[in-house]
């Protein structure tokens, strides 16, 4: 019996139980990380090798030092999260893994080595996009929650706002229409000198500053739910570098809290504007950008206001994790949705919509 055949005959027999513990290989950046989690929902291990303070020597992630980095690293990695999980690589049911979006290198690692312990025990692999490992996040943080709702996801590459229709199955509601919403982030925290990453110290930085102090635009695109973060971002370079032209005080207290509050205004509004006219029973948030603290208590707000309950993944879950991939190949795995070993990592990947 060859690999397929036995993945194949594998992949049968959990759909049947309905039951999976499931190896999960996240390397879409600089995060490399392994984790075991079972039917979707209960983590038995996950581990995380950050990179973060070699690439802070270079302001943001250099990613040919990153990929060089996920090689020595993604074998311990896994290794751990097997003997955290106290398992047996034949011991698991599958391997899911983040094909994609993400720096191809780095994605190339994890899929590799996914594939490779795949083959090795004949286990099921399956092919895992990485924004819907976020939306996941939510289901290992938050037992009541499942489809339909409306979810927010907005990290350093992405911004949306969809709809959860089914395990496996979403609809794009709305989206950005240029830069991301931590793309912004990043931008702000650079021009206002903040090390990287810059996202979490401009959100520290803007709980003591006055989010009145500078008057910032708030762009409306003519999608209902769609967001614009250009030529907010333009407007702060062009203030900063006005005032530091000019030779007067950078207030950068006030002007993080200032952005801060333009980009989780357009965030939460959107996002609020369409779980109420969609209907949703719930509203959950996703991504890197769902820890900043000011989003997430406009979301709990606002969602409290609309009657409808909100969900956010701890921060711990809302970065790059591998137990939301495990989340998120668990279901697609009940899908009957495998990868071959002819799997690619596909940096530009989209998460496919329903009508």
């Amino acid at each position: 019996m060859n690999y397929a055949q036995r993945a194949a005959e594998k992949a049968e027999a959990v759909r049947r139980a309905g039951h999976a513990r499931i190896l999960a290989i996240e390397t879409s950046c600089d995060e490399t990380a392994a984790a075991v989690v079972e039917d979707g929902r209960r983590v038995l291990s996950n581990v995380v090798a950050s990179q973060m303070e070699t690439h802070a020597l270079y302001g943001g992630v250099v990613p040919e030092i990153a990929s060089r980095q996920h090689v020595e690293a993604v074998d311990p990695v896994v290794a751990r999260a097997l003997e955290e999980a106290n398992l047996t690589l034949p011991e698991v049911d599958a391997i899911a893994v983040t094909y994609g979006p993400g720096l191809v290198g780095a994605l190339l690692v994890g899929v590799s080595c996914a594939k490779a312990l795949a083959f090795a025990a004949g286990l099921p692999l399956v092919p895992v996009h990485h924004i819907e490992g976020h939306i996941c996040a939510n289901y290992i943080a938050h037992a009541a929650l499942e489809p339909p709702f409306v979810c927010l996801v907005a990290s350093g590459g992405h911004s949306h706002v969809l709809q959860a229709v089914a395990y496996g199955e979403y609809r794009l509601l709305g989206q950005t229409m240029d830069d991301a919403a931590g793309e912004a982030f990043d931008k702000a925290a650079r021009v206002l000198n903040l090390p990287y990453p810059g996202g979490p110290l401009l959100d520290k930085l803007a709980e003591s500053g006055n989010p009145d102090a500078l008057p910032l635009p708030r762009p409306r695109p003519e999608g209902r739910y769609d967001f614009s973060f250009s030529g907010l971002k333009t407007a702060l370079v062009n203030h900063v570098h006005t005032l530091r032209q000019s030779g007067r005080e950078v207030a950068a207290a006030d002007i993080a809290a200032s952005f801060r509050r333009a980009v989780v205004d357009s965030l939460a509004s959107r996002a609020l504007l369409a779980a109420r006219e969609t209907g949703a029973r719930a509203l959950a948030a996703a991504g890197g950008v769902a820890a900043n603290s000011l989003l997430r208590r406009e979301l709990e707000a606002g969602a409290a206001r609309a009657g409808i309950p909100c969900y956010i993944p701890p921060v711990s879950l809302c970065t790059d994790n591998a137990a939301m991939i495990g989340s998120a190949g668990f279901y697609r795995l009940m899908r009957g949705e495998l990868a071959d070993l002819t799997l690619n990592a596909v940096p530009g990947a989209r998460l496919a919509w329903s009508d």
